[in-house]
């Protein structure tokens, strides 16, 4: 069962991300890993910012946990974590489904480059890389993460993001400026 979070979630919430962030030791740089990868006072500033927590039950557990964030003109999916002993059942693939049907804007989400694993899952679902030149000025529109974050990270776009900056109507214009 797919559910938003409640307050009463948190403990479970941190567990969750804390436990699947393990992945990204020895992945992404050193000086951006930390135990726990996210502090509960960092979880409930995430929370304050405007991220939306949904989780998918199971067995009256949460499993999964993610997020969905209202920046204006996109959303962003923020925090899609499932904890490590139920990984490759489809939660996370439940959950973006899930949250994509929250909003009729076109979805960005951003993502450690190193991930290999969480890049693959976004496109196997749809979403695009982009490039480079694309990915910078997006990172510093609509998060808030530090300079060397944003020079290792990737941010991956929707079909409605691709068709509402690059569509033959938008040629030589960005309907989503970020300059």
């Amino acid at each position: 069962m797919i559910r938003r979070c409640a307050k009463s979630d948190l403990d479970g919430m941190y567990a969750i991300i804390n436990d699947a962030a393990q992945a990204y030791k020895g992945y992404i740089p050193d000086d951006r890993w930390h135990d726990p990868y996210m502090t509960m006072e960092q979880l409930e500033d995430e929370i304050r910012d405007g991220v939306e927590f949904w989780g998918f039950e199971e067995d009256c557990k949460l499993a999964g946990v993610m997020g969905i964030q209202d920046r204006e003109e996109v959303a962003l999916m923020r925090h899609a974590y499932v904890r490590t002993a139920k990984r490759k059942r489809g939660i996370g693939t439940k959950l973006l489904r899930h949250l994509e049907g929250l909003t009729d804007k076109p979805i960005l989400i951003g993502t450690w480059t190193a991930a290999i694993w969480a890049v693959r899952f976004y496109e196997k679902n749809g979403y695009t890389a982009l490039s480079r030149g694309e990915t910078e000025p997006l990172l510093r529109l609509y998060w808030s993460i530090p300079e060397r974050q944003i020079a290792t990270s990737v941010v991956l776009a929707n079909a409605e993001w691709k068709s509402a900056n690059q569509g033959p109507s938008n040629r030589g214009r960005r309907v989503l400026s970020y300059e």
